[in-house]
């Protein structure tokens, strides 16, 4: 061992930890934030606008399904988009995409214009999450990784922390043409961020194609993982502000805040132990979590039932959302960041879509309680895959 001295001691010196903030991290932060802005302002929105121009609570499902959808499609296409344009352009055009169309939502109430603009929305945010994805795992040192996803959970959470009650509170109290303004303009001004990032990245190791993706055990299982804790945040966001009275704005507006708050700060916390413990042990345990939060859902004509089962539901996703990330990101050399990046949202927003749509159908049939039930129950299926991961940890992919 080399040792230095120092005044006439010797001492084993320290490993330096590679720097964790830096510029174009912090740049990517910008874009990170308003692409969240522009969807968390509107995500609790639309629904309900989509309901008021119909009459009837079947279309809040295909409004949040079809920005979700597009989401996936756009997370398909952008790792080869990536490679032809590179990450500037790809960004830029989720950006614009994610902020554009919600101006024109005012023009119209009827279903398949609102699914249209969902729709384009939905394709520019799975640009900017998978580009901008890849781009930021690449910009986090590999011995800090989940306090680095840690620290991108929380800019990423903040919005949802602010935007999701703000974007009710603002469409109740001062109108839906506001709320569609300020979700585009928020994505739209974070563009002249993007120049200062890196157009493309030095990535070590083989790439790792889409399929070759869906296809290896070991980044499909925290997906598939992952994806049952998403289908009930769809439901939650798209379903809560119906299924809580209108005269009980307070309690949905604190709902709304207490679900990412909790979802923050607990990914925050996995980041950490999952440096220290191996991100694989937690991801059993975060869904476990999200599916008891599911289940308290179904006392929801209870105010207290309701904020304690969001909050439970919000310190399961947080856990999950940070280890099943994490684990997916060590099983694969850094040519694999964006096979990952696109994986893992695509089990996020197709899980949220599909729960948006799916649970319209069900409650029609059995009812909001029998719903939400039946959500907690068929969402332990997961626990297969989650106890293996728990056993397995990090390893090459594979595996």
């Amino acid at each position: 061992m080399t040792k230095t001295k120092t005044l006439g001691s010797t001492h084993p010196p320290l490993a330096a930890r590679p720097p964790l903030l830096t510029r174009p991290l912090l740049l990517r932060f910008v874009s990170i934030l308003g692409s969240s802005t522009s969807l968390y302002l509107l995500l609790p929105v639309v629904p309900g606008y989509a309901t008021a121009g119909s009459g009837s609570g079947g279309a809040a499902g295909p409004a949040t399904a079809a920005l979700m959808l597009a989401t996936v499609a756009g997370e398909l296409a952008t790792p080869g988009l990536v490679d032809r344009y590179g990450y500037r352009v790809v960004l830029t055009a989720g950006l614009v995409l994610l902020g554009a169309p919600a101006l024109a939502l005012p023009l119209s109430h009827d279903l398949w214009w609102i699914v249209v603009v969902c729709l384009l929305r939905g394709l520019g945010f799975g640009f900017a999450l998978v580009a901008g994805g890849a781009l930021t795992a690449s910009l986090i040192p590999a011995e800090r990784r989940g306090e680095g996803l840690a620290l991108v959970g929380v800019v990423s959470g903040v919005p949802s922390l602010v935007a999701l009650p703000l974007g009710a509170w603002l469409a109740s109290h001062v109108g839906y043409g506001v709320v569609f303004t300020a979700g585009a303009v928020a994505s739209l001004a974070a563009i002249p961020a993007v120049p200062g990032l890196p157009d493309k990245i030095r990535a070590s190791g083989r790439p790792i194609g889409i399929l070759e993706g869906m296809r290896t055990a070991a980044l499909l299982r925290p997906a598939v993982v992952f994806a049952a804790p998403a289908v009930a945040a769809g439901i939650i966001v798209t379903f809560l502000p119906l299924v809580v009275p209108a005269s009980a704005t307070g309690l949905l507006t604190a709902a709304l805040f207490v679900q990412p708050a909790t979802a923050t700060a607990a990914r925050w916390l996995a980041g950490r132990l999952g440096d220290r413990l191996g991100p694989g042990r937690l991801v059993l345990p975060g869904l476990l979590l999200s599916a008891l939060g599911m289940l308290l859902m179904v006392l929801f004509r209870s105010p207290v039932a309701v904020v304690l089962a969001v909050g439970v539901f919000g310190i399961g996703f947080g856990i999950s959302q940070n280890a099943t990330l994490a684990l997916m990101y060590s099983r694969v050399p850094a040519a694999g960041y964006g096979t990952v990046s696109a994986l893992w949202n695509i089990a996020y927003d197709a899980g949220m879509g599909a729960g948006a749509l799916a649970f319209g159908w069900l409650a029609a049939g059995t009812g909001y309680p029998w719903a939400f039930a039946l959500t907690g129950v068929a969402m332990l299926a997961a626990v297969v895959p989650a106890w293996y991961d728990r056993r397995a940890g990090a390893g090459a992919p594979g595996r």
